[in-house]
């Protein structure tokens, strides 16, 4: 079965799409990444979607406009990997769209939500395919925080008879799988605060929107970190929030960026000094959650995202967890970049065969849930049975091949 995965992250600023070949081998599920493919927002768009984003209210109007608009952005991209990939797409037989997180709420006292936008009827009648998207909403129905999904697709392919792992996920907010030597099943997973998010608004703020982010934290190892505030900023009440949780743009926003720059200028920090700052606040925030928050330090961290390639960010990182070996999560046979939209094709065939690939543990759900939602394309009846006549066990675990 070929699938075409679709991811767009917390810093909003493209579409990931991963085109995965994959078959049941048992209970193993086997992997081929065809092609990877990153295709950028329409200017238009992506200023119109940066413009609704936590903590700014938008209209239902523009929400509404904005479903329709990022869902075609979102079947561009999905033509656009088929085309690279050198497949038709009648010849696709699924698309697992995440969508663009607007909002995700789940803090105590109001009602535990999520939305994410890219109507998936629009992708399903500009490509023809059966689309598979809301994957985060039955969790949450279920009592979870609909977060992180990450551990389904980790546990399967980086559990370790002998070895604790931490795969350490840095886009614009920072997420952790932990998993147990041995023990998969006991994995816990869950936000760990800052990832690019407020470097990459920095960034912007301090370049007049010239640059996106700060490429391999140049910018951020020219300055020095002010460890006054940076203390003080490790006080943020998220970090000692205890499991399961998960946060968003609605904690840590373009807004919290600049009112973090704003001080530490006040203090007479240069521009280079406010990024080493925001950096050395993502590299410990997730340092101290995986010392105060893990059962026990892991042996080796794997590490992707945008994150992965900010060496800066890596080195003082590395500086606060000095017993761990700290690699990039290519070294398990797929590429770093493309992880998270492969996670979506990966939870597109799950739900497909009927798999519960949600990992109550870790998103505080009261059971394990089919995650998705299915809208059929002009191919459903024969792909549905094709699924039905396979009749393949859930994966208990996962293989790349190339």
């Amino acid at each position: 079965m070929i699938i075409v995965g679709l991811m767009s992250g917390t810093s909003a600023d493209a579409i990931d799409a991963a085109v995965v070949k994959m078959h049941s081998e048992g209970d193993t599920l086997v992997l081929r990444l065809l092609e990877y493919y990153e295709e950028p927002y329409a200017p238009e768009t992506h200023a119109r979607l940066r413009a609704i984003l936590p903590p700014v209210s938008g209209s239902t109007s523009e929400v509404c406009e904005l479903n329709v608009l990022i869902g075609e952005a979102f079947a561009s991209a999905a033509l656009g990997a088929a085309k690279r990939a050198g497949i038709a797409i009648a010849d696709i037989d699924l698309i697992a769209s995440h969508g663009q997180t607007i909002y995700h709420q789940v803090t105590p006292g109001h009602v535990r939500s999520t939305l994410q936008i890219g109507a998936p009827a629009v992708i399903a009648e500009r490509t023809g395919r059966t689309v598979i998207a809301d994957f985060r909403t039955r969790d949450i129905a279920a009592g979870g925080q609909g977060a992180p999904l990450a551990p389904y697709l980790d546990t399967l392919l980086c559990a370790h008879p002998t070895s604790h792992r931490v795969l350490l996920n840095i886009g614009g907010i920072g997420n952790l799988t932990y998993i147990p030597a041995g023990a998969p099943h006991e994995a816990l997973a869950f936000d760990t605060g800052p990832g690019n998010v407020l470097i990459d608004e920095a960034v912007r703020l301090l370049s007049g929107d010239r640059l996106a982010f700060d490429a391999a934290g140049a910018w951020a190892a020219s300055g020095s970190v002010d460890e006054t505030m940076l203390t003080h900023w490790l006080a943020e009440p998220f970090f000692m929030l205890p499991l399961p949780k998960s946060t968003g743009r609605e904690l840590f926003s373009r807004e919290d960026a600049a009112r973090r720059t704003a001080a530490l200028r006040a203090r007479g920090c240069g521009d280079a000094d406010v990024l080493a700052t925001l950096t050395a606040l993502t590299a410990r925030s997730i340092a101290g959650a995986i010392r105060h928050l893990l059962p026990a330090m892991p042996d080796e961290i794997l590490v992707s995202g945008g994150g992965a390639h900010n060496v800066t960010l890596l080195r003082m990182l590395a500086e606060s967890l000095t017993s761990t070996t700290i690699r990039r999560f290519d070294d398990m046979g797929l590429p770093g970049d493309a992880k998270e939209a492969v996670l979506f094709a990966v939870l597109g065939y799950a739900t497909l065969h009927g798999w519960k690939a949600s990992l109550p543990h870790c998103t505080g759900a009261a059971r394990q849930v089919v995650p998705g939602s299915i809208t059929p394309g002009d191919n459903y009846a024969t792909l549905m049975q094709r699924v039905l006549a396979a009749n393949h066990p859930p994966a208990l675990r996962a293989r790349p091949e190339r």
